[in-house]
């Protein structure tokens, strides 16, 4: 395939029409891309694996219909973001997202992270609190939670069997993008809970997955996160993650996710020194916000406009 053949490849599936506006942002060495719609306080949205931008196409027409200025960004070396040889862990792309919220020239932003992109809102609003206003975190415990899970927790442990999957090299890549990405369909189905996703939307990360080198940098933050596990950047960087959580934060999840525990995820208040609101969503799995948008996006913006989260 030539360079064009990707660039065109990477336009058709990443730059999908819609009300909102296509554009690179730089931030931390890199390029970002977003999608964004409506003014008003900034709302960042983080995605997960093995999604990229448009896993919150619902959440952009909301939050914008309900004053705010949403964006969804594509994290590095996924969608439509420069694929850089190193810099997938969590430090490195907490500051890729903290980065995008000074390129767009707000002082702050609230976060919104699901999965991978949960994890990375977590550590953001420990690095630099000062740039996350508020923060919501769906389907992904505190990092030291998820830690302590992977570790000591033999149904958790069972649960991520995809991430030690994912220590072998080249391997993990290729059978993400054998036959289509139909991995990419399995994991959707499977951790999705009844309300399945269809299969329009499934094809279209199967495509994004397909594009060049997007499996291998999918896969390193999860490389990271278990290799650092007994090394001094990984013990350090858990060592940072103590440090309490000063924003109001909302956290979302599945009562039926297959992939993080409710168990994992509850009492991830902990590290939270501000107005902690936990929601668990009914008969719902790993993917929330897509499974059933509209209670998604009516609990998040009711939160977001909330003067007294705490009540």
């Amino acid at each position: 395939m030539t360079t064009a053949d990707q660039a065109g490849m990477r336009s058709s599936v990443i730059l999908r029409d819609g009300p909102w506006t296509h554009r690179d942002v730089a931030a931390n060495g890199a390029r970002f891309h977003i999608a964004e719609l409506g003014e008003g306080p900034l709302v960042l949205l983080l995605h997960g694996f093995p999604q990229f931008w448009w896993t919150w196409r619902h959440q952009l027409t909301a939050l914008a219909g309900a004053g705010f200025r949403a964006v969804a960004m594509d994290l590095r070396g996924v969608g439509g973001s420069d694929r850089t040889p190193r810099g997938y862990d969590p430090a490195n792309l907490a500051l890729d997202v903290t980065g995008v919220i000074r390129s767009l020239g707000e002082p702050d932003a609230a976060l919104v992270g699901h999965d991978l992109g949960g994890y990375l809102a977590w550590t953001a609003s420990v690095m630099r609190p000062k740039l996350v206003r508020r923060l919501a975190v769906a389907s992904m415990p505190h990092p030291r939670n998820w830690r302590s899970a992977l570790l000591s927790d033999p149904r958790q442990t069972a649960a991520s069997s995809y991430i030690w999957g994912f220590q072998r090299p080249w391997l993990p890549e290729r059978q993400l993008v054998a036959d289509d990405a139909e991995a990419v369909e399995r994991l959707l189905r499977d951790w999705s809970g009844p309300r399945q996703p269809e299969d329009e939307d499934i094809a279209v990360y199967r495509r994004a997955m397909a594009i060049p080198s997007t499996a291998h940098c999918a896969v390193e933050p999860y490389r990271w996160l278990v290799r650092s596990l007994v090394r001094p950047d990984g013990v350090l960087f858990n060592r940072r993650m103590k440090r309490p959580v000063l924003v109001p934060t909302l956290h979302l999840h599945g009562s039926l996710d297959p992939v993080m525990r409710t168990r994992s995820a509850a009492g991830s208040g902990e590290y939270v020194e501000a107005p902690y609101r936990w929601r668990l969503f009914d008969g719902l799995g790993h993917f929330p916000h897509e499974e059933d948008p509209a209670a998604f996006s009516t609990e998040l913006i009711d939160w977001l406009r909330d003067p007294e989260p705490d009540r």
